[in-house]
């Protein structure tokens, strides 16, 4: 397998995954994110705003910003017009690695399955997005796919919560852990950024643990 960039970009081994409904949160969710300890976020492509706060965030400075639910290569390229450093797709679809790897950035496509995990083996991936973690078994699901695939490195993601942490990270073969819980819709809507840092900083310790 090919190695790429994207074990420096999760180097906390936790990636916040953010669905930001306007750029005019972008620099202070920033600022709280990297007072958190976080090194890299997930911007997803669910807004209209999503390239726009990609752009803002990446401005910021500090934070590896990836762009996540990236269904199309059309997207992919959006995504890396507006600053995304890495991209991270919800399965698996051949041509949009393809087209992140012409682009020269890293993607993460995810899988649910033994057979989409051959297809990234195939892809000469090493990293993939279990999803949704939590709905298909947690930490048993994850075991039983990375028993037969012993190079292959995940980052989960769906469902998790703090509670799910020392679990996950417990695993060998887990890169990093993702998450929506440290930065809410709620949270932005009330302008809660101490308690995304807070949020950000518990996941990031238990991270180091």
């Amino acid at each position: 397998m090919t190695t790429d960039p994207i074990s420096g970009l999760l180097g906390s081994r936790i990636l916040p995954v953010l669905t930001v409904p306007s750029e005019a949160t972008a620099a202070p969710l920033a600022d709280a994110l990297m007072r958190g300890g976080a090194q890299a976020a997930e911007v997803t492509f669910r807004t209209p705003s999503a390239e726009r706060v990609l752009k803002a965030m990446t401005a910021h400075g500090g934070l590896a910003v990836g762009a996540g639910t990236v269904l199309t290569p059309e997207q992919a390229e959006r995504a890396v017009a507006a600053g995304a450093r890495f991209v991270v797709s919800p399965g698996f679809d051949a041509e949009v690695v393809a087209r992140c790897r012409e682009l020269g950035v890293p993607v993460v496509p995810g899988i649910a399955t033994a057979g989409e995990l051959m297809c990234a083996v195939r892809a000469r991936l090493d990293t993939v997005k279990l999803f949704p973690a939590e709905p298909l078994g947690g930490t048993s699901m994850l075991q039983a796919l990375a028993a037969p695939f012993p190079r292959m490195r995940f980052v989960p993601t769906g469902g998790i919560g703090p509670a799910h942490l020392p679990a996950y990270l417990a695993h060998p073969a887990v890169l990093a852990v993702g998450g929506s819980w440290m930065a809410t819709a709620g949270h932005l809507e009330r302008g809660e950024y101490e308690e995304i840092r807070r949020l950000t900083a518990d996941a990031v310790d238990r991270g180091r643990t």
